[in-house]
């Protein structure tokens, strides 16, 4: 009898403990989360010929070329000091390729010969950035550029050779364009000057005539041109002028004024507009409202989209590049629990083949819903954000890392985040806020974010926690928060100003004085210093202001732990003024944890460096957020 009992309980004893195993949710490992892509930035040739891509070689991102008839692969580039940063093709099977040499501060750009693979050094940028503007069907070997070589302030277009290596001057800049927008033949015909406050839209006809002014606006009323219609000199623009939410108009170039509307949302801006440069025609536009959503303007591309979305089924799915007969396309699909694939796409097969998973390691099927949230700030605006509750737990007292995003005035968005997922993981709910000043809810939603950047955009944070708490959905004794620049500021404003809310803090390139914030600048962004002292503040009239919220001066208000992660090459930051940041800190006991990178900005390339970090987060998240005495 005694035997049968024991043998009963050990059954039952099992049982118990494989449901319990089956409830439990695997701890992925930091490496899965954070590793360099095995194969990414896919591209495909303008002939349709080759695929390209970036993957390792001896820890360094080298591009590397697949023939589509053969399926053999080439490593293209072999550099072992910097990866390759940007590439692009050009129309005559040349690639134009950069690295960004940290150390020295130096852009160079290359081009790499398809038929050979040479790669040869085209320029030598030492503080000096470069960005491609065009690329000419009509002269295959010759590319638009822009450059602040002459003058570290302003951007001059030329037309570079990528054979020869010959820079010709296009456009040099008279010191106040601040963007040049080229025609589908690569000749500037309108260009975007500024004040500092006051934005202008420039047009001419052709390349002999002179620019003449056809829009006037403050700032806040924003013209972006996307392409010219090919009838009556009319251009297709992303327009506020007028409304309040951003819409796809038609502008006529010869008076400035608005022709039409192409396609508007109430409900959010129009953030993006797909355009063919081979057919000339509009494709489709994006904007957000709780999910990433679009609206065809072209039957041909809407008929690949639904083709597609019957062969990838559960993800957002978008054409990222193609060749000039479009007819390949390369695709890449993701959502909020899937880091995404890559994906080969003949229209006139209709045959698709994956080139790649951006992270194999990755199962979406045990990683956590991203949930979108709103609520009513203590003003009463409606503030949207996202939540991420961990698998199987309830949506009750939980531990939660708030996560404010890390440009004043960009936002959070729906779909697959790697720190939101790691941190779900570790069974902390992520809470997402896209403040007051946010992009995408218009114009009024971000105008209401000016000046408010230790204001209402923090309270809008504070709020959002205090939602949780009130609904019962956070633990009130285990928060965190966590962000990098403007969400380090954010970090840091918390635990100074409301210390009652938040364990602890992790910095990531965080802003930590708005005085030298402005005043060390990069030279290229002076242009837009007298927009930002309108949107954030002036140093010398919103003085006292910028004093009373820039954590520098704050450092006796801050008690909690603090974990900052800084790189040495970042050009936005004051490492010296951090360093003293950090040194008075703990001559107050404050307990911090920095870690200065050397050979790293903002983003830490390193794969290494990424590890140590994210490995140490989740170290000091485990020590801090334990229950408050």
């Amino acid at each position: 009898m005694q035997g049968r009992l024991r043998s009963f309980l050990f059954i039952a004893v099992t049982l118990f403990i494989c449901a319990c195993n089956r409830n439990e949710v695997r701890q992925i490992p930091v490496s899965s989360f954070f590793k360099t892509p095995q194969r990414t930035y896919f591209k495909i040739s303008p002939d349709g010929k080759y695929i390209s891509y970036l993957k390792p070689y001896k820890d360094k991102q080298n591009i590397y070329i697949q023939s589509l008839a053969t399926g053999a692969e080439q490593r293209a580039t072999g550099f072992t000091d910097y990866s390759v940063r940007d590439y692009t093709w050009t129309f005559n099977n040349q690639i134009v390729l950069t690295q960004d040499i940290i150390a020295v501060d130096e852009f160079k750009l290359y081009t790499l010969d398809i038929a050979t693979l040479k790669v040869k050094k085209l320029l030598n940028l030492e503080k000096a950035r470069i960005r491609i503007l065009n690329r000419n069907r009509q002269q295959p070997d010759v590319i638009t550029v822009a450059m602040n070589k002459r003058d570290p302030v302003n951007f001059d277009v030329y037309r570079l050779n990528v054979k020869t290596g010959e820079l010709k001057p296009y456009l040099l800049n008279p010191g106040n364009i601040t963007k040049w927008y080229p025609d589908a033949n690569g000749s500037i015909r309108l260009v975007k000057v500024s004040d500092g406050v006051n934005e202008s839209i420039l047009y001419r006809v052709n390349d002999k005539k002179p620019f003449k002014p056809i829009i006037k606006n403050n700032f806040n009323d924003r013209v972006e041109p996307i392409a010219f219609t090919g009838d009556k000199n009319n251009f297709y623009a992303l327009s506020n002028v007028n409304r309040d939410k951003t819409a796809l108009i038609e502008i006529s170039a010869e008076t400035g004024k608005e022709q039409k509307v192409v396609y508007a949302s109430d409900k959010a801006d129009i953030l993006d507009v797909n355009y063919s440069r081979v057919k000339r025609r509009l494709e489709l536009v994006n904007w957000e409202e709780a999910k990433p959503q679009k609206h065809f303007l072209d039957t041909d591309i809407e008929k690949v989209y639904r083709t597609l979305a019957g062969k990838i089924r559960g993800t957002q799915i978008d054409i990222v590049d193609r060749d000039s007969a479009e007819n390949k396309f390369v695709i890449v699909s993701s959502a909020d629990k899937n880091p995404g694939s890559y994906y080969l796409y003949e229209r006139s097969s209709d045959k698709l083949r994956k080139l790649a998973d951006i992270n194999a390691d990755i199962k979406p099927e045990e990683l956590c819903d991203m949930q979108p949230v709103s609520f009513k700030a203590s003003d009463g605006m409606i503030i949207n954000g996202y939540l991420t509750i961990p698998k199987g737990k309830e949506r009750r007292n939980l531990p939660v890392v708030v996560m404010p995003h890390d440009g004043i005035w960009g936002r959070d968005s729906w779909g697959y985040d790697s720190e939101v997922q790691f941190l779900a993981n570790r069974g902390y709910a992520v809470f997402q806020v896209n403040f007051r000043g946010s992009a995408g809810y218009g114009k009024a939603f971000r105008t209401a974010g000016f000046k408010q950047v230790g204001g209402k955009i923090q309270q809008d944070i504070t709020d959002g926690v205090k939602w949780l708490i009130a609904n019962k959905i956070a633990n009130p004794k285990k928060i965190a928060i966590f962000g990098g620049s403007f969400g380090g500021f954010s970090a840091l404003y918390g635990v100074s100003f409301h210390p009652e809310l938040y364990n602890c803090a992790i910095i990531k390139y965080g802003l930590i004085n708005f005085f030298t914030y402005l005043k060390d600048a990069p030279p290229f962004f002076k242009p837009y210093l007298k927009m930002t002292y309108e949107m954030v503040g002036n140093p010398e009239t919103d003085a006292d202001q910028l004093r009373a919220i820039s954590p520098v001066f704050h450092t006796d208000k801050i008690k909690s732990p603090l974990l900052i992660f800084q790189g040495a090459k970042d050009p936005r930051a004051n490492i010296s003024e951090l360093n003293q940041f950090v040194r008075e800190l703990k001559k107050r006991n404050v307990p911090v944890t920095y870690r200065l990178k050397e050979n790293e900005r903002a983003y830490f390339k390193s794969e290494h460096n990424r590890m140590e970090m994210y490995a140490e987060i989740e170290s000091f998240l485990n020590t801090n957020m334990q229950v408050k005495p």
